[in-house]
């Protein structure tokens, strides 16, 4: 451990004289830097003293081996977001999401929900390509997918020729939407009114014989961190639909039904979690889409 402190100019007086207000506090920053296998946080504070003097001091302090490897004072985020689960993890967590490639009802614009007759497009199958290619040079432990066909058509493209274990979930299904399910939306508009317009406006309260499908799904979004994190290894890749991956984000970062709509992820798009011991996530990536559109490669 390493400390230094010096003394600085502009004096107080001469910082008030310009119009500024005096300091009332110690401030504090911190990054981190990585050079090889030394990893060291600096902390880095000013105060002014009463002799007209600014403090700065820089204290030198060496990271645990076991943090994980992320940018500025985020290396160690302990009681930021919500913990998704009640036990402590063995090691750090990275889970990459991927949303499924364009289907058939995305292409004529029907609500899919929980139904199987939906399946990959050409383009679909294409972009499910290009995501594979995107994440070759990642070494995942384990891929988790919805076993509803158009998630679990891209997973197996993605996960092609690799020896570790694809897994489906139940709990990775997309949300149930009713009769609804199969409709384009402009005959459900015109059929269910009403129901419609709640589910595109307020899904939150969307609801049919008293069940509330976003309620649910952000119930098994929790189930599915839990089993992710319950799984051997430290970087899981997850391929699902689009609502269930909105549940999964907003449950992460503590956010309600009520913001389902504030998030939203393309076909073959990628969103990234770190998670530390303590099942806190943090959102490093939403709705990465580079790679549809060129070679571009993750190195996560």
């Amino acid at each position: 451990m390493g400390c230094a402190s010096l003394p600085t100019r502009p004096s107080p007086t001469a910082f008030l004289a310009a119009g500024h207000a005096r300091p009332s506090r110690r401030l504090r920053s911190c990054t981190t830097t990585t050079t090889g296998k030394l990893r060291r946080a600096f902390s880095i504070g000013a105060a002014h003293s009463h002799s007209g003097l600014s403090d700065v001091s820089v204290e030198s302090l060496p990271l645990p081996d076991n943090e994980a490897p992320v940018t500025g004072a985020a290396y160690s985020f302990i009681g930021a977001t919500t913990s998704l689960t009640n036990r402590i993890l063995t090691s750090f967590k990275k889970v990459i999401l991927v949303r499924h490639g364009l289907s058939t009802w995305n292409a004529e614009s029907r609500d899919q929900g929980s139904s199987n007759l939906s399946v990959l497009t050409e383009t679909g199958t294409k972009q499910a390509e290009k995501c594979r290619d995107a994440l070759a040079n990642i070494k995942f432990d384990v891929c988790f997918s919805s076993p509803i066909s158009r998630a679990k058509t891209t997973a197996e493209i993605i996960w092609k020729d690799k020896e570790e274990p694809l897994v489906f979930l139940d709990t990775l299904k997309e949300a149930h939407l009713f009769f609804l399910e199969g409709m384009t939306n402009a005959d459900a508009k015109k059929q269910y009114p009403e129901l419609y317009t709640r589910w595109r406006e307020d899904p939150a309260h969307f609801h049919v014989n008293g069940i509330y499908p976003l309620r649910e799904v952000w119930g098994t979004a929790r189930q599915a961190w839990e089993q992710i994190f319950l799984t051997p290894g430290e970087n899981f890749l997850v391929v699902t639909h689009k609502s269930i991956l909105r549940a999964l984000i907003c449950t992460a970062l503590g956010l309600p039904p009520e913001r389902f709509r504030a998030i939203d992820v393309n076909n073959g798009g990628m969103c990234v979690f770190t998670v530390n011991k303590q099942g806190e996530a943090m959102l490093q990536a939403l709705n990465m889409t580079a790679h549809l559109y060129s070679d571009h490669t993750y190195q996560y």
